[in-house]
């Protein structure tokens, strides 16, 4: 993350190599409204931390896909009085969480890689459960550590409409719990690590320390869920089985 005081002022020259944009990037996002106007000290204009993080914002959306009609919908609701730390945080949050990065390959690399030649199919499934994904470029995005899960999936005849189906599983309850998770943070974490003057660094050390504690929480209360719902259908299958068993004789009789 950018190391910036913040009573520091830089030119725009200073400010295009501290973040690595291009002179004419920062006066198209300046004139779109996605960073402030710079400071004016005479004729010169400057800019501040405030700039710094808005820009560093935008280059995190960009690397996470985002149009630029996107980006500036994500930028308008964030409020203009915000501190470079509040912007900080949505950069963090921001961050992947998965445990390795996809690495991009050709459909040609893909197919070396996986030793063996894939059908439209085969890359639907693949890609409904996450594991290779095409980009933009009509390449491949592909997560290394699952690919030899797929692979044994598709072997055994894994239908693809099973893995879209639990794709949109996958991707509802996702959304669901990043969308709580995200406000138990705003609400209850942040404000606490603000009020403390902590940095967006710790914030940021914080956030990555969590990841894998999320995740470890997630898988264990899955395992947990999976074993009830198994119990329930035992116990329900017994219930339905007695019910249908045929009255005894002597139960009859007493009557």
């Amino acid at each position: 993350m950018t190391q910036i005081e913040s009573g520091e002022l830089l030119t725009l020259e200073e400010l295009t190599t501290r973040i690595g944009m291009s002179v004419r990037n920062v006066r198209f996002y300046t004139s779109k409204g996605l960073v402030p106007p710079p400071v004016r000290r005479g004729r010169s204009g400057y800019y501040g931390t405030d700039h710094v993080a808005r820009l560093e914002l935008v280059q995190e959306l960009q690397g996470h896909g985002f149009t630029l009609a996107a980006i500036e919908k994500y930028v308008a609701a964030i409020p203009a009085d915000a501190t470079p730390e509040d912007i900080a945080l949505h950069r963090t949050m921001l961050a992947p969480w998965q445990a390795d990065q996809p690495a991009e390959m050709t459909h040609a690399e893909l197919e070396r890689r996986a030793g063996r030649s894939l059908s439209d199919d085969d890359l639907a499934t693949l890609a409904a459960l996450g594991i290779v994904v095409r980009n933009r470029r009509g390449r491949y995005e592909v997560s290394l550590s699952q690919l030899s899960v797929g692979l044994g999936l598709l072997d055994l005849g894994f239908p693809t409409e099973a893995a879209v189906a639990a794709a949109e599983v996958y991707a509802a309850h996702g959304r669901a719990l990043a969308r709580e998770l995200n406000e138990l943070f705003r609400t209850m974490v942040w404000p606490v690590y603000k009020e403390a003057g902590t940095s967006p660094e710790k914030i940021q050390e914080v956030v990555e320390r969590l990841k894998p504690l999320s995740i470890a929480s997630l898988v264990t209360a899955y395992e947990t869920a999976m074993d009830e719902t198994k119990r329930e259908r035992i116990a329900e299958r017994a219930r339905r089985a007695r019910d249908q068993q045929p009255e005894e004789p002597a139960a009859r009789d007493a009557r």
